[in-house]
């Protein structure tokens, strides 16, 4: 057997999409009444987790504040992520505006590695990175998600050039969400 392949077997490799959100200033809110932050974090999730799985995606991890999901398809990722979002300032409409839950999500595309349960790899690190460099409220996608969808729809992504994320070899290009809607 080749010593290269049992260094590094293909096995649980996979192509996939990754999607990282996160709620701006969750800690601060916290601070604030761990109750009622609580109360609305799980208010959030019950609309929000089940949009994954309508938009054909998979939950990995909800620690916190934070949810990753993959998808299979970066067309479904996108939609569910302007889905999510138009939800989020439905329900924030009302709210305080200290109080107000704003995600902020990333997308990347990526090989990653698999086990059962999780994902691995820099793919899924970019894409929280990319959720780090996003306003509240707004969605940042990789180079690679924004080839996939550049054009598709009435949307209008910045391009903010390639940027070095934190524990990442290579520079990432990076869009941010501009305006516009699905239809």
């Amino acid at each position: 057997m080749n010593t290269a392949q049992n260094l590094y077997p293909d096995e649980g490799r996979r192509l996939t999409v990754i999607l990282a959100a996160d709620i701006a200033g969750y800690s601060a809110l916290m601070g604030q009444d761990e109750v009622r932050t609580v109360h609305d974090l799980k208010g959030h999730q019950a609309v929000v987790l089940p949009m994954v799985a309508s938009s054909g995606g998979r939950v990995i991890d909800t620690a916190g504040d934070g949810i990753f999901s993959e998808f299979p398809s970066v067309q479904k990722a996108v939609r569910c992520a302007l889905a999510m979002q138009t939800v989020m300032a439905e329900r924030n409409k009302d709210i305080e505006p200290a109080r107000r839950m704003q995600f902020r999500i990333g997308i990347n595309y990526a090989d990653v590695v698999s086990d059962e349960t999780r994902i691995y790899g820099d793919g899924v690190n970019i894409a929280a990175r990319l959720e780090g460099l996003c306003e509240p409220g707004s969605i940042a996608i990789s180079g690679k998600v924004y080839d996939e969808v550049a054009g598709l729809w009435d949307i209008e992504w910045a391009d903010t050039g390639e940027q070095s994320l934190k524990n990442i070899r290579q520079l990432v290009r990076v869009y941010h969400f501009k305006n516009g809607s699905l239809p």
